[in-house]
């Protein structure tokens, strides 16, 4: 028995060392070889931070490309999804109002054709990210208002999309973010 006891001891210290001092001083070092050096993507304009590539803002004014909605109301110190399946009737009230406010700003566009990313929150409800068909669907808006070409809108929303990882990982996406501030720095 103490030939067991003297085991589990020895392998617990050492997975306490491996687990509680290797391994985070390893993801330490990895995070500070990402963008922003471990404290995420700091995005500047003129000198200010107007905001962080990883953390989804609201863009109401129809002037600009909309995110996601977000659950959290977009407070990133308590991400977190509704938690409501998707036959719950509460939560099919909250994307119907999603897709009749979307209709509204958006006259012109069939409900068939509003992608879902455009009116259900993410898991995090901080989602920085669209698919290209939800920055595309704005297009018309925002070029009527802000009295720009289609065309160059959807080359700057193409130009704006990210590919998967690797060429395989995930989908294509848009940073709303991102994607705002170069519609501003258009002339």
């Amino acid at each position: 028995m103490k030939k067991y006891i003297s085991i589990s001891l020895k392998l617990t210290l050492v997975m306490i060392v491996l687990l509680g001092f290797i391994y985070p001083a390893l993801l330490a070092v990895a995070g500070k070889l990402t963008p922003g050096g471990g404290k995420g993507e700091t995005i500047m304009v003129n000198g200010k931070v107007v905001g962080y590539a990883n953390i989804g803002q609201l863009f109401s004014d129809d002037k600009y490309f909309h995110g996601r909605p977000s659950a959290v109301g977009y407070n990133a110190a308590g991400s977190g999804g509704s938690n409501k399946g998707a036959s719950n009737p509460d939560y099919l009230k909250q994307v119907q109002e999603r897709i009749d406010t979307f209709l509204v700003h958006n006259p012109g566009i069939e409900k068939k054709y509003i992608p879902a990313d455009l009116v259900t929150a993410s898991g995090s409800g901080l989602d920085p990210d669209i698919s290209p068909a939800a920055a595309s669907i704005q297009v018309k808006r925002i070029a009527a208002i802000r009295k720009i070409s289609e065309d160059k809108l959807y080359a700057l929303v193409k130009q704006h999309t990210d590919g998967p990882l690797l060429g395989l990982m995930g989908p294509a996406k848009v940073n709303v973010l991102k994607l705002n501030i170069a519609l501003d720095a258009l002339k």
